[in-house]
C-alpha cells in the first residue's frame, strides 16, 4: 500500500489525502485519524468510481459508477434486467443495424480467447477460474460466486456488471 499526503506533511490528523491499495485501487479524499472521513472517492483500476461520504472508514452514502458512465441504481434498477438486455453503449447510442450486433460492450470488439470471456478489465477463463489482463498478465482468482454465475446464465451481456461487483478489486 501507499499513502501519500496532499497536505500538511507533518500533522498525522489528515483533512485531505489518497491512499492506493495493493489491488491499485486509490481512494482520493478527506481523511481523520488516517480512515476515510468525509467526501472521498475510489477509483477503481478498471475506471469505474465510487463517489461516497465516509464515516470513521464506512461508506455512508455513495454512488458507483462504471468506465462507460454508466450509474449504478440500488433501487428501480432498469439496465440488464429480463427484457432489456442491451449493452449500455446501445442504449446511449442505438442499436448497429443487422449483421454488425455487438456481442460486448466495445464496438468493435477486442478478440476475446476461445472459452473466456470479457469483464471490463481483462478476460475471465472459467476453466482455469482467473482473470488476465488483454495483454495476458494475471490478474486475479475468481471466486465461486463467479464461477455460478458464468455457468448458470452464461453470457448474456449482463454478466460484466454483476462480475465487476462480485469478484474484482
Amino acid at each position: 500500500s501507499e499513502y501519500k499526503i496532499t497536505n500538511y506533511l507533518k500533522q498525522f490528523l489528515r483533512k485531505a489525502g489518497e491512499y492506493t491499495f495493493p489491488t491499485g485501487t486509490k481512494y482520493v479524499g478527506q481523511m481523520k485519524d488516517g480512515t476515510f472521513n468525509g467526501k472521498g472517492v475510489l477509483h477503481f483500476t478498471n475506471g469505474s468510481k465510487y463517489e461516497a461520504t465516509w464515516e470513521n472508514g464506512m461508506a455512508k452514502q455513495g454512488s458507483l459508477s462504471f468506465a462507460d458512465g454508466l450509474q449504478y441504481e440500488e433501487s428501480d434498477w432498469e439496465y440488464c434486467n429480463g427484457y432489456d438486455r442491451r449493452f449500455y453503449s446501445e442504449r446511449c447510442n442505438g442499436l448497429r443495424p443487422a449483421g454488425e450486433s455487438q456481442i460486448t460492450d466495445f464496438h468493435p470488439p477486442r478478440p476475446i480467447p476461445d472459452g473466456c470471456y470479457d469483464c471490463g478489465d481483462g478476460f475471465y477463463d472459467p476453466t482455469h477460474r482467473v482473470v488476465t489482463s488483454y495483454s495476458g498478465r494475471f490478474l486475479r482468482n475468481a471466486g465461486e460466486i463467479a464461477k455460478m454465475l458464468f455457468a448458470k446464465s452464461g453470457w448474456n451481456g449482463c454478466g460484466y456488471i454483476l462480475y465487476c461487483l462480485l469478484i474484482s478489486h
